[in-house]
């Protein structure tokens, strides 16, 4: 018991210390997820095609992957404040680009929008790895590790909804360019929660030639980040397959949206509720362990989930499936800093950020042929047989942590 209260303790105090980078990210990727949002729906009005809308919420991917790396390798080089200010005048940018969007002729309106989409995107990215870098900074041991991502890992979940909000309530009272105008607010409180953020003294540079590109590929020589960029791959893979497939097969039910929503809703509850409860079991949790029952017990919702038929059936399958998911970012992230090295993390974080926009801007085109191939519970399954053998790679990292 003493343990444990001792566990709760350091969890509240390490939780204070990363509310300023909580709070930045927060900022920072509610401006994109309400443009995001905002966007698609503003081409659909004004009657684009939903290949042109599909399209234009890839692009909010694409830049990502683009700059990742500078992304890590400047963190790495300068801390968080340069590349901080560097992704809020991205996301800045892209909101305003929004904007005039709508003060131009409705035929530039989609490209200034893609544009717009590239820039913010790529600013939320840009932020985010900055973010993890510097947080994994503020511990030295793998318990410290998993709490400050746990922690961390509220921030996204938490924009989703306040950034989608604000733009629907003020789309719906003063149009799409007032709210465009608010989110470009947002990522400039980014800069006000880093002002409480310690300046970081960059380390001396090694000996030797500069960094090349070519290095950042170097991290993969490891086998442990190979794997675990495979891992977080599948389970990644595994978030996207359940946010595509479930409308679907909700609809093959014959369920209502407002059903559908609820079913989704109650994943996402409960993602952040064991996010919540990760900070205080962190002294008792290995990293692979986690991971792999993670993998094992995803694969199982997935052999179930199409044969749920009741919504309230389908609802207890995502909570199970939210549950085993929302361990994996912090486990993922606590062994990604422990198999590189600190001078590095910067860019491990990237290859990283890489590997899941790649996936997102592409599997959901891979999900859209195998749901026509094999229907949408043939999509559940084949993704749950390719995570269940993920977790022998899962496992090998067992050692860590």
């Amino acid at each position: 018991m003493a343990e444990d209260a001792s566990a709760a303790q350091g969890a509240k105090a390490l939780a204070l210390r990363l509310l300023p980078l909580i709070g930045g990210q927060l900022c920072l990727h509610a401006a994109m997820t309400g443009l995001r949002m905002a966007a698609p729906l503003l081409a659909l009005h004004e009657g684009h095609s939903a290949a042109a809308v599909g399209g234009l919420l890839a692009l909010f991917a694409v830049a990502p992957i683009v700059l990742a790396l500078p992304a890590g390798r400047m963190a790495d080089r300068h801390g968080y404040h340069r590349p901080l200010r560097w992704a809020v005048a991205l996301a800045f940018g892209g909101a305003l680009l929004a904007v005039l969007a709508t003060l131009l002729p409705v035929g530039w309106h989609y490209g200034v929008l893609c544009a717009a989409a590239m820039l913010c995107g790529g600013g939320a990215n840009f932020g985010l790895i900055a973010i993890q870098r510097t947080a994994g900074r503020l511990v030295n041991d793998p318990t410290g590790l998993k709490r400050v991502f746990s922690w961390l890992g509220l921030a996204p979940a938490l924009s989703n909804v306040v950034g989608p909000v604000i733009a629907g309530v003020v789309i719906d009272a003063a149009g799409f360019g007032a709210a465009f105008a608010v989110l470009a607010l947002l990522p400039l409180a980014s800069l006000v929660w880093s002002r409480r953020v310690p300046r970081e003294v960059p380390a001396a540079a090694p000996a030797g030639a500069p960094r090349s590109h070519r290095a950042s590929w170097e991290l993969l020589t490891a086998p442990p980040m190979r794997r675990l960029l495979l891992v977080n791959w599948l389970l990644s893979s595994s978030w996207d397959v359940h946010s595509f497939v479930v409308p679907v097969l909700g609809h093959e039910r014959g369920l209502s949206a407002s059903a559908i929503g609820l079913i989704l809703g109650a994943f996402a509850l409960a993602v952040a509720g064991v996010r919540l409860v990760i900070p205080l079991l962190a002294h008792r949790l290995r990293e692979g362990a986690v991971l792999a029952g993670a993998m094992l017990l995803t694969a199982a919702v997935f052999a179930v989930y199409p044969l749920a038929h009741a919504a309230l059936a389908m609802g207890a399958c995502a909570v199970v499936l939210g549950l085993a998911l929302g361990t994996v970012q912090p486990m993922i992230m606590s062994t990604l800093h422990q198999i590189t090295p600190q001078a590095r993390h910067g860019e491990a974080i990237a290859l990283r950020s890489m590997t899941i926009n790649l996936s997102s801007a592409l599997m959901p085109l891979g999900f859209g042929m195998a749901g026509a191939a094999f229907g949408a519970a043939g999509v559940f399954w084949l993704m749950g047989a390719m995570v269940g053998a993920g977790a022998w790679p899962a496992r090998r990292l067992a050692t860590i942590g």
